[in-house]
């Protein structure tokens, strides 16, 4: 039994990841977003330091939450076009494996280099190296946070591949990840504790796991069905 659900889980990582490494203009321009913008505003404000400074730990975490948001809408919307949906609908596996192989597909190809780009931003808004570290872990645990809510987005609104549709349903409940994920560079920033905002994200990703899943597999079938 655990041998079928973890071959699960390993079988649409590797299929996404491959997908992803194919695709790689459409994995790019999440990526491309993220960077460009950074560089870009700083060029329409004063380039200060300090109000550069000031600006960078909301700015990085909605230049991800976006960045994100670009890539997620795909997620679904191919295996649905070629029938591959109705077949992973129709397995006798565990559908959550499945599906949480393919979300960490997706955090991988988009979070994990989100996450390491981010120094480059960090230096370029002039936040502090103390800020570094604290910064990065935030990006690893929320842009994961991201990928599961914006699963279920992307699910819900199979087939119609709504772009708005899907950024009216996932905003709100992206509105904790992009509060303590910001806290958490901020507080790092004041020379204060950080480890309590991260804490927060840590719980946020935990109950994702445990919950987005099963909204997935809901929607999914719903979108199946329909």
């Amino acid at each position: 039994m655990a041998n079928n659900l973890s071959g699960g889980f390993k079988a649409y990582l590797h299929r996404d990841l491959l997908i992803a490494l194919r695709d790689r203009g459409d994995l790019s321009k999440p990526l491309m977003f993220f960077l460009l913008v950074a560089v870009m505003v700083p060029l329409a404000i004063a380039p200060e330091a300090s109000k550069l400074s000031a600006i960078a730990p909301g700015l990085i975490w909605i230049l991800a939450l976006l960045a994100t948001l670009l890539s997620i809408e795909r997620l679904f919307s191919e295996d649905y076009a070629d029938g591959s949906l109705e077949q992973l609908l129709i397995s006798p596996n565990l559908l959550m494996m499945p599906i949480l192989g393919k979300i960490t597909a997706h955090w991988l190809v988009i979070g994990l280099p989100l996450t390491l780009l981010s120094p480059v931003i960090a230096i370029w808004f002039s936040l502090p190296i103390s800020a570094m570290v604290p910064m990065m872990l935030s990006l690893a645990l929320g842009t994961a946070v991201l990928s599961l809510i914006g699963a279920v987005g992307a699910a819900l609104t199979l087939p119609r591949q709504g772009g708005v549709l899907l950024a009216l349903l996932v905003m709100p409940l992206y509105m904790p990840v992009l509060i303590f994920g910001s806290a958490t560079i901020q507080a790092a920033v004041d020379g204060l504790n950080w480890l309590a905002p991260l804490a927060m994200l840590a719980a946020l990703l935990a109950v994702a796991i445990v919950l987005c899943p099963l909204a997935i597999s809901a929607g999914l079938r719903i979108a199946k069905n329909g």
